[in-house]
């Protein structure tokens, strides 16, 4: 595969929603209720949301292309951390690693995961944070493959509906 990941630029941003739909859907579709992801992609993955963290100087968001110029198949959103574990400023979170499921085990989550870490070194932070969907295997074993460990729990919601979540967390 000759796929591509790249900072993403503020002209990205429907294609990061596009893409944060996509995986929201193909991962949950089954799982959660339609009317629950249909709210929460409608919140969470508007185009809005990311303009906004594409401007914003605590953000720093990546982009994997099929190939140069090809449809996105996947991002990563590094920026600073809204969970309820002990934070310091050392800390950043890994906001969002989405990878479309038939681009998955071809190194291209590794990567979007590498450009989180790498960024976060260069930007002078000890720790990353995450938060992961509780029965999420597969996304938990990829974490836990990259080194990170349970630090807490959380509550998240999507639409009407209350799920559990894992906080994990590794050093950089």
């Amino acid at each position: 595969m000759s796929a591509i990941i790249r900072r993403a630029e503020p002209a990205d941003a429907e294609a990061l929603a596009l893409v944060g739909r996509a995986t929201f859907l193909e991962t949950y579709a089954g799982q959660l209720p339609a009317a629950d992801i249909l709210a929460h992609c409608a919140r969470q993955h508007a185009p809005e949301l990311y303009a906004a963290w594409l401007a914003s100087a605590g953000h720093r968001l990546w982009i994997a292309e099929a190939r140069e110029g090809a449809a996105p198949v996947g991002y990563a959103v590094l920026g600073p951390p809204d969970l309820p574990v002990p934070t310091s400023g050392e800390d950043v979170e890994i906001k969002r690693i989405y990878l479309l499921h038939r681009f998955q085990g071809q190194g291209l989550g590794a990567g979007l995961m590498r450009a989180c870490l790498d960024g976060a070194r260069e930007a002078g932070f000890g720790r990353a944070l995450l938060g992961v969907f509780g029965r999420n295997e597969a996304a938990i074993g990829f974490y836990r493959r990259q080194g990170f460990a349970l630090a807490g729990e959380r509550k998240f919601q999507v639409g009407a509906s209350v799920y559990d979540d894992f906080v994990l967390a590794r050093p950089l």
